[in-house]
């Protein structure tokens, strides 16, 4: 091919494309979305992975013209969103876990500022999202992410995605079953933390002069930390366990 055939109308619509589908994925993907990366890094990301893969890029099949290439442009960015939306959605329950945890524990006020999200959100929900962001790193997430892009060239054509019904409704499934599987990785602790109040009550009845702000709440979080340093691997296996089935699912779906 000519380097006066690569800069046709064609080619340099479909560059555009592929550069929004990458785009897209690193504004709302796990690991690529992170709020520490600068946006200019994850737009020099975008257009790097945009040359790499051009060659890979099958022929446009839209028309050529301002209305065709608008659509084609959001569907890309819906696309990486969907994407983004549905691993986010797996990848949350150790963030819910985590609030439930810290809410027994009583360290909800005890917040910083998650480097993954952005947002605020109680210690140890954020502990547990770094920890999840290296174990997403050591399944190759990223990789993962790379040649799935590469692997919908060919199923879904620049511009051809269409938001379809099932993918709402895994959406709603998946939401649904974020705070069921956060729920259970948080129980052992939020049982055990219950037994533990339930007995403290019980001291303060029969024995008045027992200080629960001295002596109930450290015990409360020695017995919570231990029983998180228990379950840790366990909960870090659910999280891979739930990154693989949403990945799975996108495979199927797209």
């Amino acid at each position: 091919m000519s380097w006066a055939g690569i800069f046709t109308d064609t080619y340099i619509v479909g560059f555009v494309l592929l550069f929004f589908r990458f785009g897209a994925l690193f504004l709302a993907a796990p690991i690529f979305s992170h709020s520490n990366i600068p946006m200019t890094i994850k737009a020099t990301m975008a257009f790097f992975f945009t040359i790499v893969f051009y060659s890979s890029m099958p022929p446009l099949q839209i028309e050529i013209n301002v209305a065709t290439i608008v659509l084609a442009i959001l569907s890309e960015l819906f696309f990486g969103l969907a994407i983004g939306v549905i691993l986010l959605l797996a990848y949350n329950v150790i963030t819910f876990a985590g609030g439930q945890i810290s809410f027994m524990m009583g360290f909800s006020m005890a917040s910083a500022i998650d480097p993954q999200s952005g947002v605020s959100m109680p210690i140890i929900s954020q502990f547990l999202s770094l920890l999840g962001l290296m174990i997403l790193l050591s399944i190759d997430l990223h990789h993962w992410l790379l040649l799935f892009i590469d692997g919908s060239l060919s199923n879904i054509p620049l511009g051809g995605f269409l938001m379809e019904k099932n993918l709402f409704d895994y959406t709603i499934q998946a939401a649904s079953n974020m705070f069921l599987v956060g729920f259970m990785i948080a129980f052992p602790i939020v049982a055990l933390t219950f037994l533990q109040d339930i007995i403290f009550g019980m001291l303060m009845k029969t024995m008045p002069q027992f200080n629960l702000l001295v002596i109930g709440f450290p015990i409360k979080i020695a017995v919570a930390f231990m029983v998180l340093i228990a379950t840790l691997t366990a909960t870090m296996l659910i999280l891979k366990t739930q990154m693989q089935g949403a990945f799975n699912y996108l495979e199927m779906f797209f």
